[in-house]
C-alpha cells in the first residue's frame, strides 16, 4: 500500500496548493462554493450502486471483510447527495448542470467497473483522504466567506470526516487487509493516479467555473 500512500500524499499536497490559490484569488466565494456543491451533488447521486457492484464481484468472493465494508460504505454514502442539495437550498439554490469532467468521472468507472473493480477503489482511497492536509486553509477560507454558517456546511462538515466516520482510513485499512494480487494492486494504483487528476480538474472548474 506504500505507493497507494504516495499517491494520496502527493493528491493532498496538489488539493493544498490549488486552495491556496484560490484563497489569495477571491477566497471561497458563494459561486465558488455552490460549483463544489453541486460537484458533489452529481458525484455522489448514485455511487452506492458502485460500491455494491465491487462488493457482489466475483474478485471479492474470498474477500470477505472486504466485501463487509463495502456494503457498510455503501449504505452510509446513499444519500450524501441529498445533504449536498439541502446545503445548497439553504443559500436559495438548486444543484447545477452536471459537470462536464463529473459526467467523465462516471462514464470512465461504469466502463470498467465489470472487469476491474479495483480500479474504482483506488480511485475512492484518493476521495476520501485528498482534503486530510487542508484543514487550516479551508478554516481560513469559511471563516471569511461571509455567508457559511452550520446550516450550509453540512456537506463539507461531514466529508472532513473525524472519528466517528474516518473513511479515508477506513478504505485503506480494508485494502491493506484484503490479501491483493499484483493485479489487483496495480489497479488500486492506477485508479488513484486516474482520480488525483480528475479531482484536480474538478477543482480547476470548482475555482473559475470553466471546464477547458
Amino acid at each position: 500500500m506504500k505507493q497507494v500512500e504516495e499517491i494520496v500524499g502527493n493528491a493532498q499536497v496538489l488539493l493544498r496548493s490549488a486552495l491556496e490559490d484560490g484563497e489569495k484569488n477571491g477566497g471561497l466565494t458563494k459561486e465558488r462554493y455552490a460549483r463544489f456543491l453541486t460537484m458533489q451533488y452529481h458525484l455522489t447521486k448514485g455511487v452506492q450502486k458502485h460500491f455494491l457492484q465491487i462488493a457482489g464481484h466475483p474478485k471479492t468472493a474470498k474477500k470477505r471483510e472486504l466485501r463487509k465494508w463495502l456494503i457498510g460504505f455503501a449504505q452510509e454514502e446513499e444519500f450524501h447527495f441529498e445533504i449536498a442539495k439541502s446545503d445548497l437550498k439553504e443559500m436559495g439554490l438548486e444543484p447545477g448542470a452536471f459537470p462536464l469532467d463529473t459526467k467523465l468521472w462516471w462514464l470512465y468507472f461504469d466502463h470498467l467497473i465489470q472487469d476491474r473493480p479495483f480500479v474504482r477503489l483506488g480511485a475512492t482511497c484518493v476521495l476520501e483522504n485528498i482534503s486530510d492536509g487542508s484543514a487550516e486553509v479551508l478554516d481560513r477560507m469559511i471563516r471569511t466567506s461571509g455567508y457559511l454558517t452550520p446550516k450550509n456546511l453540512k456537506f463539507l462538515t461531514i466529508h472532513r470526516h473525524g472519528p466517528n466516520l474516518d473513511h479515508g482510513d477506513q478504505v485503506l485499512k480494508a485494502l491493506e487487509g484484503a490479501n491483493l494480487s499484483e493485479e489487483e494492486m496495480a489497479d488500486v494504483v492506477e485508479g488513484a493516479r486516474t482520480a488525483t487528476v480528475m479531482y484536480m480538474r474538478f477543482m480547476h472548474w470548482i475555482l473559475t467555473g470553466s471546464e477547458k
